[in-house]
């Protein structure tokens, strides 16, 4: 009897290690059969758990558990609601911001019920339009996905990403490391070069103009970013760990197979504000397409000048991608993660401000990046000025990313920000696609329904007057005061809110005229 209760449980054993390594919807329990379940087993019973021996729901960083579950269950379609009210500390935490819901003013977004997931959210600035670029597009989605390199992440999980800002009319940034095969899976492009100038060099390692512009006539790239820094390792060039190093992406790349892949931290072909202007039209003039830069923030002589030479006129960028320090998706030193570099809000306003004064603010579209994938933090974005977010880590949770935080070790246990074989045959493209797609349509959703309640018709109409800013349970402080705005700052001129109200009007019901007092 004891012999064949023991075959009965290594039967089962079996029959579960055989589903585990079959099934497609959990890349976890496809690597790890068995152990896997584990993870789903303490993550639907942690609040359960954190309440009496861990932590609650809002303490785990960089993002807690209930942002995750969020991502999570949007990504899945499952019920992304909450119960019993919040739990965060907004009485004694100071910075938490309030957005500020209308009864009765301003038109208002769609009034169904639920918006409609069909309608789409695109940018209310035309990027390329105010410098004339022959390619010059309105984006159909203010949610995109952030540069993360073949390389950082595995094949698989950026075709997942291509395909999946295709299915949610959005595109994908390429990061540095060049354009893959696996970005072109029929989703648009914005080609990132870096200080490596992967994808578009010579033999020597030197950027080669011909090679760009045969890559963008190749696939949908539709704008070129200029990276300067990023949030992860701001003034530090980009780090490729060796063990991440697969022939493959050498070969795309141009360099050795595993050996740790180094970029420098500053270009080549420019070295000023002047250089980097004529590099712009130079790149803008042989593509055709709008060309921007992307940065962290830290000393603002850059942007004083940037400021200053755009003013001038004749030449100029034609968007500003703004990456927070605290953001990051990659191998960086400790340092760099945590101490260099302003957080977003802190940078994003500083660099707005500067445009702003200028009187430049509707001849840029403004992007942001750095934990805005949570709909709070990018109502706070748009509030600043943010025309469009971009979203990374949140974008890799939405295909199964469990914030294990080894994305320098080549060790990925979901198989994303890893080259091993043995971790990426776990992740299913065609399956994480979709929800990849679902999260970026259900981050839209919620923007959307937030506009409604402020009463605009679209998140680049809230204001910095729209969101206050809690001093614990004392006062509070309109974002507006908190970053030392103008009255007009933060909102796009009357000619741009006039046709993307239209845009939006046209795709749901027709409301009352907005008026015309704060």
């Amino acid at each position: 009897m004891k012999w064949n209760l023991a075959a009965l449980g290594a039967g089962a054993l079996a029959g579960l290690v055989a589903h585990d390594v079959t099934q497609r919807n959990h890349a976890i329990i496809r690597n790890f059969p068995v152990a896997g379940h584990l993870r789903f087993f303490l993550e639907r019973f942690g609040p359960e758990l954190r309440q009496y021996i861990v932590t609650s729901n809002d303490e785990e960083r960089p993002f807690s558990r209930d942002q995750r579950r969020w991502i999570y269950a949007s990504s899945k379609l499952e019920n992304n609601y909450f119960g019993f009210g919040t739990d965060n500390d907004m009485e004694r935490v100071e910075g938490y911001p309030i957005i500020k819901h209308r009864t009765f003013m301003g038109p208002g977004a769609a009034t169904m019920p639920h918006a409609d997931d069909e309608i789409t959210l695109p940018s209310a600035k035309v990027m390329g339009a105010a410098r004339g670029r022959r390619h010059a597009f309105r984006p159909a989605s203010v949610v995109n996905i952030s540069g993360m390199s073949f390389g950082s992440l595995s094949g698989k999980a950026i075709e997942a990403l291509n395909q999946g800002a295709a299915m949610a009319g959005c595109f994908q940034n390429t990061g540095e490391g060049a354009l893959s095969p696996y970005h072109r899976n029929g989703g648009d492009i914005v080609f990132q070069i870096g200080t490596s100038y992967f994808g578009c060099r010579d033999e020597q390692g030197r950027f080669d103009l011909p090679r760009l512009v045969d890559l963008v006539q190749s696939a949908p790239v539709r704008a070129i970013e200029i990276k300067l820094s990023q949030g992860a390792k701001p003034g530090l060039g980009g780090m490729l760990p060796g063990e991440k190093v697969s022939a493959e992406i050498a070969e795309i790349r141009g360099i050795p197979a595993g050996e740790d892949c180094a970029s420098p931290s500053r270009h080549a072909v420019f070295d000023d504000v002047d250089s980097m202007l004529d590099f712009v039209e130079t790149v803008a003039d042989a593509t055709g397409l709008p060309v921007g830069v992307k940065s962290a923030v830290g000393n603002m002589t850059l942007w004083d000048q940037l400021v200053e030479a755009m003013a001038a006129g004749g030449r100029g960028v034609d968007f500003v991608n703004i990456d927070g320090g605290e953001g990051g998706t990659g191998a960086a030193p400790m340092i760099f993660a945590d101490s260099v570099a302003y957080p977003f809000r802190i940078a994003f306003s500083q660099v707005y401000r500067r445009f702003a004064a200028a009187g430049l603010t509707d001849d840029v579209t403004f992007i942001g990046a750095g934990k805005l994938g949570i709909p709070e933090n990018a109502v706070v974005a748009f509030a600043l000025g943010a025309d469009m977010i971009n979203v990374g880590r949140e974008a890799m949770m939405s295909i199964g990313c469990i914030q294990a935080q080894k994305c320098h070790t080549d060790h990925c246990p979901v198989g994303i920000a890893t080259q091993n074989p043995r971790y990426t045959f776990g992740l299913d493209v065609e399956l994480k696609s979709v929800r990849a797609a679902n999260y970026v349509r259900s981050l839209r959703r919620d923007l959307l329904k937030v506009s409604e309640a402020v009463g605009v018709v679209h998140p680049g109409l809230i204001t910095p007057w729209d969101v206050d800013i809690l001093t614990g349970h004392r006062s509070t402080e309109a974002l507006h005061d908190v970053y030392g705005y103008e009255d007009d700052w933060g909102a796009i001129g009357p000619d741009l809110r006039t046709t993307i109200e239209e845009i939006m009007m046209a795709q749901g019901e027709s409301p009352l005229p907005r008026p015309t007092t704060r």
